[in-house]
């Protein structure tokens, strides 16, 4: 890109009859010109950042999009954690769609070009992002524990987890507004503000120096440390319920009496094809249902823990560059430009991350995954169905289920008696 500009006449020094000289009209053009191409023109490493960006683009919007479909299209995936995770994906698509490419043009220019009006907009809709990111992890979290640690006190269900996604973003959008009051657009160069956006910048503009200083600091712990204890007490509580001894919601009398499938078979005198008496079947399904909430508890731990790292650094450097005032007169300004640069790769990392997380943790939205690309691509074998499967194709997998587990193979019997063996005092 080259700046655009209307040459005027142009004065420069002034000669011995007191008198300034002329400057060739085309001097501020050679100017910009040779700032452009040695100055602002990406470098090597900066090429890496691009294609770094671009890879995070592309995952984010695609990952995301699919995450929200497969809960969307499937009646049976929509429950409460899966509605705050399509709420989560939601503010993923938002900062990578407006948020990202400006991010990347600032950070290889090192200019604002998008005027005064995105210099407001953009800004606030990253802090909303961020506000409704925590918000979203820290109810997961709340109604996780409720569910696992607490089931009698608190019932959720989906009605609710509506409601508390639209008090999320009513609370997220009301709370930033002071982000976009403060954030003004000038020129680090005045004298060539009328002729081109190249060293523009967009950054805070405070009445007071302590005013910054209180903002950043209640951000700091509102956005981040405060609600990242809170999950991480409410997750170890969630981890000790699930990784006891004790199975949550079976009484020990149940475990006392447990028997093999194949052992209360034969004190029945009954045949192979027989379903398993009442007991069994609750202890099976106990059995499941532990496993089922193991395997959720663990992605959202994973979850939480990559939104806490990708998030660490931007929350430190601004702490550090708007509470404290360092960074202003830094003596290696290229290791502090690669330190933000970074940091700002990673927020929107975090967005691109979370459906691999899904995808690797999560069997349902693995399953939605392979569906969707099988079908756009046609060497990954037959185009799967999005939608939920018939209650007569449930039904016939229910039974081919239940004979499969009254089999008395010893391999049926090994798989039940090593998820039994985990749990018994």
């Amino acid at each position: 890109m080259e700046p655009s500009a209307t040459p005027g006449p142009q004065m420069g020094a002034p000669t011995d009859s007191g008198e300034p000289s002329p400057v060739p009209p085309d001097y501020e053009d050679e100017f910009l010109r040779y700032l452009w191409r040695d100055y602002l023109y990406p470098k090597q490493y900066e090429w890496v950042l691009i294609a770094a960006y671009v890879a995070v683009f592309l995952v984010a919007l695609v990952g995301n999009t699919l995450v929200c479909l497969a809960v969307w299209r499937n009646h049976h995936m929509r429950t409460v954690t899966n509605y705050f995770i399509v709420n989560l994906s939601l503010a993923d698509v938002l900062v990578t769609a407006i948020c990202l490419p400006a991010s990347l043009l600032v950070d290889i220019t090192e200019s604002w070009l998008f005027g005064h009006a995105l210099c407001k907009v953009i800004p606030y809709l990253q802090a909303v992002s961020v506000s409704v990111a925590v918000l979203t992890l820290s109810f997961i979290a709340l109604d996780r524990w409720y569910a696992i640690c607490h089931p009698l006190l608190f019932k959720s269900t989906a009605r609710r987890a509506r409601g508390s996604i639209l008090g999320i973003w009513v609370v997220s959008l009301a709370v930033m507004v002071p982000q976009a009051a403060v954030m003004e657009c000038s020129s680090v160069l005045p004298e060539l503000a009328n002729r081109t956006r190249l060293f523009s910048v967009c950054d805070e503009r405070w009445a007071d120096d302590l005013y910054p200083r209180i903002y950043h600091s209640c951000f700091f712990l509102v956005t981040y440390l405060a609600p990242l204890g809170l999950m991480a007490v409410a997750y170890f509580q969630i981890f000790r319920k699930l990784w006891g001894r004790q199975i949550p919601g079976t009484t020990s009398a149940l475990v006392r009496n447990w028997k093999r499938p194949s052992d209360q078979l034969e004190d029945q005198g009954q045949g192979v094809g027989a379903e398993p008496p009442p007991r069994a079947r609750a202890f099976l399904a106990e059995v499941k249902q532990m496993r089922t909430r193991r395997k959720t508890a663990k992605m959202l731990m994973v979850v939480l823990l990559v939104f806490a790292l990708c998030y660490l650094p931007i929350s430190v450097l601004n702490v550090l560059k708007r509470v404290f005032g360092m960074f202003h007169q830094a003596s290696d300004r290229e290791a502090v430009y690669a330190c933000f640069t970074f940091s700002h790769w990673l927020v929107y990392a975090h967005s691109a991350a979370n459906p691999v997380i899904y995808n690797f943790l999560s069997g349902k939205f693995r399953e939605q995954f392979k569906a969707a690309f099988s079908c756009c691509l046609p060497g990954l074998g037959p185009c799967g169905s999005l939608k939920a499967p018939s209650p007569r194709s449930s039904a016939s997998h229910k039974s081919l289920s239940l004979q499969s587990r009254c089999s008395v193979s010893k391999v049926s019997e090994h798989v039940v008696l090593t998820s039994v063996t985990t749990v018994l005092p």
